[in-house]
């Protein structure tokens, strides 16, 4: 007998094959049977008119200490995401050295500083009860709904071995030896591969420059020759050039990585925008030169533009800006007198708008933006509005005008930047993108930067961009991108496809409905702490290793979810051959 049937699906496998009306059978958590069913089934349920999906696969997220307190990591599995990869960008919560204790809250203060978390979620939220990677691992098994995979990220390796010499120091050949056994430990324990970052943008909770941003080629080629040494492993890299464009050393770096390793590498965001027409390009040269030297460069695009708020007096995007940061660091009164002062103002709008800022030249366009919520009565009326009205109805000019009104606020004012490449040729240039060999749908960053984006829908607003809107690729290309290639890059196993003995992860959904509900600040965290969250909308069905997770796009309180762990869950991924 069968545990289920989905009776009546429009069926899309995941392939790219055509859509074709079916029945789906399961049993033991794999799909039993895909077509006429007539087995006897223990439960039903009537999916005509609905299409039946594979569970979408998130290949960027910071699950990592969330899943403690949410085990459903939502909202991305209210949004069919059955399948998460975490520890990405150089940043885990193991291993830890149980000589220092003080380790962990380094870490923890780390993770909010560098990936925008609660500290009070992460003291109150997660046990902190292991040290080495294995015991991480151990600590989610059995308690989650989303099938999860976590990569062991370079900075709590360096840390591990080096202490707070880690930041700062270069390892003698004794600790880069401990490194890479540290490193085949936690893949022997079910580690994917290797995370690290070289991003200027990324540091610690003191201000310095987290641990992997000082690892030299030499110790990154061999982490990297590790990683290939084991059973369906990856690698994860993030380089200053990944905001804009590389520098000829990030793509020789890179290329050496993956072809070390003889394992895809992926980096995360390639943003794609009309206005700058050869980014593109430039960041997939990574890619060509990869293939030619035995390796490959998967780049992880978003296929929506993330709800992103921003503030002056909160660490937000804006404090990434060269020479904004030492300004909106500032105790609050004397930001807001800096911010005042005509000169500081001319010099941030000069920095913002320089070669250096790379992409985040796009948050410059202060008249574009929204003002969200507001907190004084001479703000009263403003939300909603947009800055650049404000300013003509002021006599002033967009940035000065923003300004007070935060200031207003004491700098508590949410701002929403409309964003600059929302046109037509952006998307028929994001179409084209996508359509690339080493180009992969991701980055969603869900689980980090909780009170300023919200990445994690962009799944559903993908998909009801593709059947409604912008209708820019079919039904069958779109959940592909979703499902069978991010599991095809990762090599796992049996997931990403609706296919007989394949397992049964799976999203049934309303074409005429599918889509995300606007982002909105909930304090659901641990310690009553704010973050972005989005309503799926028609989401009828979520099975997670056929238990069935959410039900009428509401979490049901299963926890069937598997640790995904490399080589048992995983196969190794062939780069390309040298040419």
């Amino acid at each position: 007998m069968l545990d289920l049937v989905i009776r009546g699906a429009t069926v899309v496998d995941g392939t790219g094959a055509p859509a074709r009306t079916a029945d789906v059978g399961l049993r033991d958590g794999r799909i039993a049977v895909v077509g006429a069913v007539t087995e006897d089934a223990a439960a039903a349920v009537d999916a005509h008119g609905l299409v039946l999906a594979p569970g979408f696969v998130d290949p960027h997220t910071h699950y990592d200490a969330q899943l403690f307190w949410d085990p459903y990591a939502t909202p991305s599995m209210n949004h069919g995401v059955t399948t998460i990869a975490a520890g990405n960008c150089g940043f885990t919560l193991a291993p830890l050295n149980p000589a220092r204790p003080g380790d962990a809250d380094y870490t923890r203060r780390m993770m909010s500083k560098v990936e925008g978390m609660s500290l009070v979620a992460l003291e109150e939220g997660a046990p902190w009860t292991w040290h080495s990677f294995a015991e991480y691992l151990d600590a989610l098994e059995g308690r989650i709904a989303v099938n999860a995979g976590f990569m062991a990220g370079h900075c709590a390796i360096r840390r591990h071995v080096m202490g707070p010499d880690a930041v700062g120091g270069q390892p003698d050949e004794e600790q880069l030896a401990a490194m890479v056994a540290l490193l085949k430990e936690a893949m022997e324990a079910g580690a994917w591969g290797l995370s690290t970052t070289q991003s200027s943008t990324h540091s610690d909770g003191d201000g310095r420059p987290v641990a992997s941003r000082h690892a030299r080629p030499a110790e990154l080629i061999a982490l990297c020759r590790a990683v290939g040494e084991h059973e369906g492993t990856q690698i994860e890299a993030i380089v200053a050039g990944c905001l804009d464009k590389f520098a000829d050393e990030e793509i020789d770096l890179l290329v050496e990585m993956s072809a070390a390793a003889g394992r895809p590498l992926n980096w995360n965001v390639l943003t794609v925008d009309a206005a700058v027409p050869d980014r593109v390009p430039r960041q997939l040269l990574a890619s060509e030169r990869a293939r030619k030297a035995g390796g490959r460069i998967v780049a992880l695009t978003m296929p929506i533009l993330a709800p992103m708020n921003m503030s002056l007096g909160t660490f937000c995007a804006l404090n990434l800006i060269p020479g904004w940061g030492e300004i909106l660091g500032l105790p609050v009164p004397e930001r807001i007198a800096r911010l005042r002062d005509a000169d500081v103002r001319a010099e941030l709008l000069r920095r913002a708008d320089s070669p250096e800022a790379g992409v985040f030249r796009r948050l410059a366009n202060f008249g574009r933006y929204v003002i969200g919520d507001t907190y004084s009565a001479a703000n009263e009326g403003l939300s909603g509005r947009v800055v650049r009205d404000i300013a003509a109805e002021r006599g002033l000019d967009p940035f000065h005008t923003l300004v007070e009104i935060c200031a207003a606020d004491e700098l508590r004012t949410v701002l929403w930047p409309m964003p600059t490449d929302n046109d037509p040729a952006s998307w028929e240039l994001r179409r084209q993108t996508w359509t690339h060999e080493d180009v992969m749908l991701g980055g969603s960053d869900a689980g980090a930067h909780l009170d300023r984006m919200c990445g994690a829908p962009y799944t559903t607003r993908f998909l009801g961009d593709c059947l409604r809107r912008r209708k820019l690729v079919g039904l069958e290309e779109a959940v592909k991108m979703l499902t069978d290639d991010p599991a095809q890059l990762f090599g796992l196993r049996d997931r990403g496809r609706i296919a007989e003995g394949y397992h049964a992860d799976l999203v049934l959904f309303d074409p005429e409905r599918i889509d995300a509900g606007p982002a909105t600040l909930v304090h659901d965290l641990p310690g009553d702490s704010p973050r972005l969250h989005s309503e799926a909308v028609g989401i009828t069905g979520v099975w997670v290793n056929g238990v069935r997770t959410v039900e009428d796009d509401r979490v049901t309180g299963e926890i069937p979810g598997k640790v995904l762990r490399s080589g048992r869950d995983t196969r190794s991924v062939p780069t390309a051959a040298p040419s």
